[in-house]
């Protein structure tokens, strides 16, 4: 049996952002059937075929045309909020656990604007322990919180998959040994 000792004094584990490929294939997917769908209903009403995979001239403006128009616009609108989130990469961040100055600084990324950057930092007297959420099940969610003496609670993991449960408990058992704090389970 190994045993180790955290000797390195910080400790700083990055959360992933928007910019994954599951994000990437459904701004792509929105965005070209919002397309497809405007340009449908674009070409009902000048009965012109706009597009190049089949003919939708042929169909009446009133009311499928306006239909398609409708959800392309939404459609479009929405892939443009996708490709957005992607290029900011909203929600990047990382957490980080500093031994040399008692300090754990929490560090994410948001919309642009005056509070784009989210920046929390906790002396280690405020911590009180480390959580770990585990519900299993049809849609499983594990996640890290970093419970505070004032009974706030702050996700340390990011919300995209379920991590692995032998990563998560390790990654739990780790963060608990370096603050000197408790671990709880729910």
């Amino acid at each position: 049996m190994e045993s180790s000792i955290e000797t390195n004094p910080i400790i700083r584990s990055y959360i992933e952002g928007s910019r994954r490929a599951s994000n990437i294939f459904w701004a792509l997917a929105v965005s070209l059937g919002g397309l497809g769908f405007f340009l449908s209903g674009v070409s009902s009403f000048f009965k012109v075929n706009l597009l190049i995979v089949s003919d939708s001239s042929g169909i009446s403006f009133i009311p499928q045309g306006i239909v398609l128009v409708f959800y392309g616009t939404v459609g479009s609108i929405l892939g443009i909020f996708l490709w957005l989130t992607i290029f900011w990469d909203i929600g990047f961040g990382y957490n980080e656990f500093n031994k040399t100055s008692q300090e754990v600084i929490l560090y994410r990324k948001g919309f642009p604007g005056k509070n784009r950057e989210l920046c929390l930092k906790f002396n280690f007297t405020e911590i009180k322990s480390i959580k770990m959420k585990i519900k299993e099940g049809l849609n499983p969610k594990r996640q890290l919180f970093l419970c505070l003496n004032d009974a706030r609670e702050i996700p340390l993991t990011g919300v995209d998959k379920p991590i692995a449960l032998n990563k998560i408990e390790s990654e739990a058992i780790r963060l608990a040994k370096h603050l000197n704090i408790y671990l709880e389970t729910e």
